[in-house]
């Protein structure tokens, strides 16, 4: 399998769980904790998770296949413990997708 496809897959999924971990914090906790709404954080808390195990795997996958520094690997991973982060890891990203034999460097 290409490294591209897989560095694809995982920016998709990082871009996806960069949204839903902002949905949580800017759209959900407000609901929970100012409009007595807990059912919005539990509904969107679980796809969050669900999105954060599947960000993982990709990095995981990704990392396998496209062999980039460990350095930049865990980088990658701590991006996606931050509001904003996984967006700001999509620069990373796209290096590695342009030139994933230089990621082996």
């Amino acid at each position: 399998m290409p490294a591209t496809n897989a560095i694809s897959l995982l920016r998709r999924v990082a871009q996806i769980e960069g949204i839903s971990f902002l949905v949580l914090l800017f759209i959900a906790m407000p609901l929970k904790y100012f409009a007595g709404q807990p059912l919005a954080v539990k509904i969107v808390g679980w796809i969050h998770g669900v999105l954060f195990v599947l960000f993982g795997l990709a990095l995981l996958r990704a990392w396998i296949v496209a062999k980039p520094p460990f350095p930049q690997v865990v980088w990658i991973f701590t991006s996606g413990l931050l509001p904003f982060g996984p967006f700001f890891a999509d620069r990373t990203l796209v290096g590695w997708e342009k030139k994933p034999e230089e990621a082996r460097v």
